[in-house]
């Protein structure tokens, strides 16, 4: 399946051809990443990317995550946005993102995230998607109130990052509000 919006942009599940193009996106991007996903590290590799497909095509035939890449016009992979943390007893769900460096500041991120929350609410039945956002992480925070997300809360010691726990700013997107 694949979805698209305004922008030439579309999001579908990864495959296994894809882990050359992704580890590629990832290296190009890994000094901005790895300040905010841990695992986005020095030592990241093609071994890793190719290990995230298979988990993510593992976790998307039961429904236990949906992973999407994000990809323009030209199929080239700009990041990579889904749901995770999915908890069918109260239908909510994580909703992460990260986009390339080359593509970042364009509008990438934050139309991937709608596009995943129009899956969400249109393909699955969560009624709560959350994003989790390190409080000093301005750029995805931009992305998540550009793509709608209600602010809620600073939780406290909410992520565990490089070692040490650090305040998160809680957004959500819900069903009721679509």
């Amino acid at each position: 399946m694949t979805l698209t919006v305004r922008r030439p942009l579309s999001i579908r599940p990864p495959r296994p051809e894809d882990a050359g193009p992704l580890y590629e996106a990832i290296r190009e991007s890994k000094e901005e990443l790895s300040a905010w996903m841990s695992w986005c590290h020095a030592g990241y590799g093609p071994a890793d990317a190719a290990s995230w497909i298979e988990r993510s095509v593992a976790a998307g035939s039961t429904g236990s995550e949906h992973n999407f890449l994000v990809l323009d016009a030209d199929a080239e992979i700009l990041g990579t946005c889904g749901l995770n943390q999915i908890r069918p007893e109260n239908r909510l769900a994580n909703l992460g993102y990260w986009v390339r460096a080359s593509a970042a500041g364009r509008g990438v991120a934050s139309e991937a995230v709608s596009l995943v929350a129009d899956y969400a609410f249109g393909k699955t039945d969560l009624a709560r998607l959350e994003i989790v956002v390190a409080v000093d992480n301005a750029r995805s925070r931009r992305v998540a109130e550009k793509a709608g997300a209600v602010f809620e809360c600073v939780a406290r010691d909410r992520i565990f990052l490089h070692g040490a726990h650090v305040d998160a700013a809680m957004y959500v997107l819900l069903r009721s509000l679509r």
